[in-house]
């Protein structure tokens, strides 16, 4: 028997519901920001954020040379920003039209759900991406509907 493949592995994947999220770093020219689907709390004791970003993604750079960075879970209505932010155009035209404050020293998008500042505490090698620890200093929340993914599709927890 062959070990599996990565498509095999996204295909298995695709079928568990991930939250959307927009992992989000101050920039030079503007804030920096991706799309991410491998983001969870670490640890509740001490308020610890985990999320794994593509090695070659300008959001890393970001997140490395800050040394903070923010995780914003989108609602429902969030789809355009989850696909925009999910692109490699520069992070100006992903921002574009993006209503955003600066909470802790990093940029907040105004319409997540939930979100978290963090202090970046670790990289770790995760294979083509980097697993990125944070300790929470602040966070928000509001009520809407989450927004997931799944199955490569984009929608509202029902």
């Amino acid at each position: 028997m062959s070990p599996p493949t990565p498509d095999d592995l996204r295909r298995a994947m695709a079928l568990v519901p991930t939250p959307v999220t927009v992992v989000t770093a101050p920039g030079d020219a503007a804030p920096a920001g991706a799309t991410a689907n491998a983001v969870a709390s670490l640890s509740l004791d001490p308020p610890l954020m985990l999320v794994c970003l593509d090695r070659a993604s300008r959001t890393l750079a970001a997140v490395r040379q800050a040394g903070r960075f923010a995780v914003n879970v989108l609602g429902a209505e969030g789809e355009a920003h989850a696909r925009g932010f999910a692109t490699t155009a520069p992070h100006t035209d992903k921002w574009d039209g993006v209503g955003w404050t600066e909470r802790a020293g990093v940029p907040v998008m105004d319409e997540a759900l939930i979100w978290t500042a963090c202090e970046l505490r670790d990289l770790l090698d995760g294979g083509d991406h980097v697993i990125v620890t944070g300790a929470v200093v602040d966070l928000g929340a509001r009520d809407g509907t989450p927004l997931l993914f799944h199955e490569g599709i984009y929608r509202p927890l029902d």
